[in-house]
C-alpha cells in the first residue's frame, strides 16, 4: 500500500494534467531571454500579485537570496524572525554570499514580530553598526496566517523608517486561500492584498501548489534587473526551464483554489488526534499541524515516528510533531495516519 507521505507538501508529485502541460511547452533559452513558457510565467506572476516583473528561479532558497542581496549590499542588515525560513534553514547563506547581516528578532505568538521590537532593531545612522535597510516577513509562517492588518502596520512602519519590505510567501497561497474563507472573496484578489505592502515577494510553486521545481521573485524592473545578475551568479540561471516553468503556470492555472482541500485535511487529522493523552495538538490554520508530546507521551517519542513507518505513515519531528497535508493526500490517508498514531499510543 502506497505510504501516506505527511513529512511536506514539497513531496508532490506532478499531476497528469500537469506533465502533459509540460511535455507541450515551447521552449528557448531562458539565458539569452526568449523561452517562451518562462516568459509567460513570469508575466503571469508578476501580474496576478501586482507587480512590474518577476523573475524564475529553481528554488525557493535562491528566490530570497536573490531578493535580500537585490535590496542590500555588504555591510547592511535586514531585519528578520528567530524562526523564519531565511533565517533558519537557509545556510546563512546573504551572510555568506553577500555579508549581509541578518538581525533576528522573537515572535509572538501569532508568528509576527512585535512592531516595538521592529522598531527598536532599526539602527541609528552610525559607523558603529551596520545599516538597517530592509524587513523580511514569513506568509504563512509554520502554517500560521499573519493577519492582513498587521503587514500593512509592519510594512508601513518599515517604510516610514526607509527600509525597504521583502516577504517569504512560499506558501502565499495558502494564506490567501484562508484569508478568503474568512473574507468570502477570491483567493487570487487576497494574494495581491498581501502582496501590495512589499517591495518583492518570493512565491514558491513546488510546495501545495504541487509543481516538481521552481520558486518567483517578483518585484519593480529595476528590483528584477538586479536579482537576474545575483541569480547569475548563485548558478540560477537555466536554459530550456519551460519544462518547468509550464507546470508552475499550470500550478497557478489550476492548484490555487483546491489548497482549501488541503487546509481541510489538516483539520480532520488535528480532529482525530484529539483527546489522546499526552498530544498538545494546536488547531491547524493552513494545511501545517504541529502536535506536541508532553507527560508519559514526551517519554515513549523516539519510538514513534519508526513506528509510524512501519504502519507506512511519514512524519517528521520527535518532541514536536509536524504534519503537511497536500495534494498527494486524501481523506482516508489522514483517517491512516490518525488511527496508527491512536493504536501507538493505546498499546
Amino acid at each position: 500500500m502506497k505510504p501516506v507521505d505527511l513529512r511536506s507538501d514539497t513531496i508532490t508529485q506532478p499531476t497528469a494534467a500537469m506533465r502533459a502541460a509540460m511535455a507541450a511547452a515551447p521552449l528557448g533559452d531562458d539565458v539569452f531571454g526568449d523561452d517562451p513558457s518562462v516568459n509567460a510565467l513570469q508575466e503571469k506572476i508578476a501580474g496576478l500579485l501586482g507587480f512590474e516583473a518577476a523573475l524564475f528561479v529553481p528554488t525557493g532558497t535562491q528566490s530570497k537570496i536573490c531578493g535580500v542581496l537585490s535590496h542590500c549590499q555588504r555591510g547592511d542588515e535586514y531585519i528578520v524572525g528567530q524562526m523564519q525560513h531565511c533565517y533558519r534553514w537557509e545556510g546563512g547563506g546573504a551572510a555568506v554570499f553577500g555579508s549581509v547581516q541578518p538581525q533576528p528578532l522573537n515572535h509572538q505568538p501569532d508568528g509576527s514580530l512585535a512592531l516595538a521590537d521592529i522598531e527598536a532593531a532599526i539602527k541609528p545612522d552610525d559607523p558603529h553598526f551596520a545599516r538597517s535597510r530592509l524587513l523580511a516577513l514569513e506568509n504563512t509562517l509554520g502554517g500560521q496566517v499573519l493577519p492582513l492588518a498587521y503587514l500593512e502596520q509592519a510594512t508601513a512602519l518599515a517604510r516610514s523608517r526607509g527600509l525597504a519590505t521583502h516577504l517569504d510567501g512560499a506558501r502565499l497561497f495558502n494564506a490567501a486561500v484562508a484569508q478568503a474563507a474568512q473574507s468570502g472573496r477570491d483567493a487570487r484578489g487576497e494574494a495581491r492584498r498581501i502582496a501590495r505592502n512589499f517591495d518583492s515577494v518570493s512565491v514558491c510553486f513546488s510546495k501545495g501548489l504541487g509543481a516538481p521545481v521552481g520558486s518567483a521573485l517578483c518585484g519593480s524592473k529595476e528590483l528584477i534587473a538586479r536579482a537576474r545578475r545575483i541569480r547569475k551568479m548563485a548558478g540560477g540561471a537555466m536554459r530550456q526551464s519551460g519544462l518547468l516553468a509550464a507546470a508552475a503556470s499550470y500550478a497557478l492555472d489550476h492548484h490555487i483554489d483546491r489548497l482549501a482541500e488541503d487546509h481541510a485535511l489538516a483539520r480532520r487529522l488535528a480532529d482525530g488526534l484529539a483527546g489522546i493523552p499526552g498530544l498538545q495538538v494546536e488547531p491547524p490554520q493552513t494545511n501545517i499541524l504541529f502536535v506536541d508530546l508532553v507527560g508519559p507521551a514526551r517519554e515513549r517519542s523516539a519510538a514513534l515516528i519508526p513506528y509510524l513507518a512501519q504502519q507506512g505513515v511519514l512524519a517528521t519531528g520527535l518532541y514536536r510533531l509536524r504534519f503537511v497535508t497536500h495534494l498527494d493526500v486524501d481523506a482516508a490517508g489522514v483517517d491512516r495516519a490518525a488511527a496508527a498514531i491512536r493504536s501507538f499510543f493505546a498499546a
